[in-house]
């Protein structure tokens, strides 16, 4: 079942995880697969049409925020929005859930994690 397919045609912006970062990217929502979101842009850089596509996995997303488009002048009509809070459309995540080990925790927390445990290996001439 699409979880964002309300999102569909309209631009977003969208704030995901990559390893221990958070990166935003924005522009249509094109599709919704059941297990990831697609977004997509289309500018003109340089003198050259450039064209863009996203697969954002669920796991991965933080916030998707639908964004008025750019093109839009002050006057026009809008299309009635639910409220902030539905369309933030926050992600649950089992990390919070998860115990962490003693060398997980000092890793989060900014920390170098203990010594490591080294395997003996034999000698090699």
């Amino acid at each position: 079942m699409a979880r964002y397919s309300a999102f569909l045609g309209r631009r977003v912006e969208v704030q995901y995880r990559a390893g221990d970062i958070l990166l935003p990217a924005s522009g249509t929502f094109v599709a919704d697969s059941g297990r990831s979101i697609f977004l997509e842009q289309n500018l003109d850089q340089r003198g050259q049409h450039r064209h863009f596509r996203w697969e954002i996995p669920y796991q991965y997303l933080v916030r998707i925020v639908e964004r008025p488009d750019s093109g839009a002048s002050a006057n026009a009509t809008s299309v009635p929005v639910a409220s902030k809070a539905a369309l933030e459309a926050p992600v649950e995540t089992d990390i919070a859930e998860k115990p962490l080990s003693a060398a997980a925790a000092a890793a989060s927390a900014g920390g170098a994690p203990g010594i490591l445990p080294l395997s003996h290996r034999p000698k090699t001439a």
